[in-house]
């Protein structure tokens, strides 16, 4: 089997098979939780289910789950994050594209890490996504649309058009459509798009289905040797994703930890941080590390809220927002050096 098989969320699936089966599953849902739990591979399982011809979906067995489970049938689409496409690509180099990065993915079992910063969903993405929904589907009754971390849908003022119509298809879908996001950082959604869709949370996994994922021949070549299961039943933290790449992770996180720290640091710490930042070339990684500044804000305003810190809590979310607004500059080719000067001035009084 190309893909690996759905490890857990048993409770959720439940759910969502009962709603199938009783013709209340929402046309456009958010599938949103920590990074790394496995979203994009249950949003996977859904497609295939909703693909399913067999009695019992998803059998397993019939033509549309095969196709599903390869990643190969016509009326599934799977989109997510890529790097930007030079010049005024038309939908056949998008969807070309796209294509190749899925073989990809499936050629690694579905074992893959966490996009780059310079990655994102970009509006030609989008012109293509709308193109496909207003077409009959190809082999079953329905098409079914997964859109991976969604909150790299990058916005462009230059072209509304697209993205109005993109939202035109959330709000009021198709008949035969379904629209299944999925996003570590759903509050980093546009608001626009959090207000069309159906959330459902995805959970971390409990140790049994994590000691079966880890148990798997393909996770254990792609881990390679050093460690033991116990060692990193405890560095994924429920997250089995977490344990793909995670050295690079874990430097990317180091420098978050350091832009915080320079932030409060004083001006003279601002400006070494911000020029330490690189030039323009440096644009994939500064973004690597402002996504990693967005999950310490979000687990920051978590914990100062449950601990009845209102005003720090309150913070928190006000410097996401700022980091938000950064990383969308950094997509529009604005120096790494000039943002960091800046956000560090607005992320200054965070500890205040």
């Amino acid at each position: 089997m190309p893909l690996l098989p759905l490890f857990g969320h048993t409770t959720l699936r439940a759910r969502l098979a009962e709603q199938w089966r009783a013709g209340r599953l929402p046309a456009s849902i958010l599938l949103h939780g920590p990074e790394g739990v496995g979203k994009q591979r249950l949003a996977l399982w859904l497609g295939q289910m909703l693909l399913c011809t067999g009695d019992n979906a998803p059998c397993g067995e019939c033509q549309g789950c095969r196709y599903a489970l390869e990643c190969q049938h016509p009326d599934l689409h799977w989109i997510f994050p890529r790097p930007h496409l030079k010049g005024d690509p038309g939908p056949e180099d998008v969807k070309d594209d796209l294509e190749q990065a899925i073989a990809d993915r499936v050629r690694e079992h579905g074992l893959y890490k966490r996009p780059g910063g310079s990655e994102g969903i970009y509006v030609y993405v989008g012109r293509l996504l709308v193109q496909q929904a207003s077409l009959s589907p190809a082999l079953g009754r329905r098409k079914v649309f997964i859109i991976g971390d969604a909150e790299r849908m990058v916005p462009q003022t230059s072209s509304p058009e697209a993205a109005n119509a993109f939202l035109k298809l959330l709000e009021e879908p198709p008949a035969s459509a379904t629209f299944i996001l999925t996003s570590s950082e759903p509050t980093s959604l546009l608001p626009t798009i959090r207000s069309r869709v159906v959330a459902f949370r995805v959970p971390r996994l409990g140790d049994a289905d994590l000691r079966r994922f880890i148990a798997e021949p393909a996770v254990r070549e792609a881990l390679g040797p050093g460690g033991t299961d116990d060692e990193r039943l405890r560095m994924c933290e429920g997250a089995p994703g977490r344990l793909l790449g995670h050295d690079e992770q874990a430097a990317v996180f180091k420098r978050a930890h350091a832009f915080l720290d320079a932030a409060q640091g004083g001006r003279e710490r601002w400006l070494r941080a911000a020029f330490g930042q690189g030039g323009k070339g440096a644009r994939g990684a500064f973004s690597d590390v402002l996504d990693a500044v967005s999950v310490l804000l979000h687990e920051r305003s978590r914990t100062a809220a449950a601990a009845g810190h209102d005003r720090a809590a309150l913070a928190a979310a006000r410097a996401m927002r700022a980091v938000e607004e950064a990383k969308l500059a950094a997509q529009q080719n604005v120096s790494p050096q000039l943002l960091s000067a800046r956000l560090m001035r607005e992320l200054s009084h965070l500890g205040s």
